[in-house]
């Protein structure tokens, strides 16, 4: 065989072998996309509480993909694509449906026009993300990220049902949490993206004692509560930067102008 020869089959390889994805980090994804998807079937057949708990457990899937990928190096674009596309349906579509068969159908015009907001707000954020992910600072994220604003519906949503609290008696406050949510996704508010934190570290007795008794007995204690204000402090700790961030910044400038 001639050197020309080999070399073109090697080439031909080398790009069948880049047009494979990796198999483990994208069944996380599609587990997360399923959850999304049965978030959806489950809201049209009224199961509001199982939707809720299928966009938490699309988030638990959608926080493993990307760092089993890492673990085992298995990073690609097509999984960052399908991640991203994953992202909308199951935390921008499922949320906006799920919201709007619950309470803002009820609300006529106003309650599909949230709806849809919110769903373009999510779009718009995920289209940020991916063209900004190599420049912007990893320590924090633009704007809140989309699974926490799912959350943030969801999480309404769950907490309601299980304090029996009837969607026509809080169809605005959930109209207001919807709007919040997508509108605080395309804002330039900061929000700790928790990257730096590595598991491959020593970590103190202490800090494992803290995290086992807060997933282990916190959580499971009232878990439509306890994730709901989780979330729901996160979000509002991006508006608590920004502030500290906006004051600290100002009181250098005087200190400037003083000198």
């Amino acid at each position: 065989m001639r050197e020309s020869d080999s070399e073109r089959i090697s080439v031909v390889k080398l790009r069948w072998k880049r047009r494979g994805i990796y198999l483990l980090p994208n069944l996380f994804t599609t587990a997360a996309l399923f959850s999304g998807f049965y978030a959806i079937v489950q809201a049209m057949n009224g199961h509001y509480e199982h939707s809720t708990i299928a966009v938490f457990v699309a988030m638990v899937f959608d926080g493993l993909d990307g760092r089993v990928a890492r673990l085992t190096h298995t990073q690609s674009e097509f999984g960052a694509e399908y991640d991203s596309l994953s992202d909308m349906v199951s935390f921008g579509t499922a949320p906006a449906l799920i919201v709007y068969e619950w309470a803002l159908k009820d609300l006529g015009k106003l309650g599909w026009i949230a709806a849809f907001i919110y769903c373009a707000c999510a779009a718009l954020r995920l289209a940020r993300f991916n063209v900004t992910v190599e420049v912007i600072d990893k320590r924090f994220f633009q704007g809140l990220p989309s699974p926490a604003a799912a959350a943030l519906i969801a999480g309404v949503i769950w907490v309601a049902l299980d304090f029996q609290v009837a969607a026509a008696n809080i169809a605005w406050l959930a109209w207001l949490m919807t709007l919040f949510a997508g509108l605080t996704m395309v804002t330039n508010i900061p929000y700790y993206s928790g990257k730096e934190i590595n598991l491959q570290k020593k970590a103190s007795f202490f800090v494992v004692v803290l995290l086992l008794l807060f997933i282990f007995v916190l959580i499971p204690s009232h878990p439509p509560l306890v994730l709901f204000g989780i979330f729901l402090s996160y979000a509002l700790s991006g508006y608590g930067m920004k502030i500290w961030r906006f004051y600290k910044n100002r009181k250098r400038s005087e200190i400037r102008k003083e000198s």
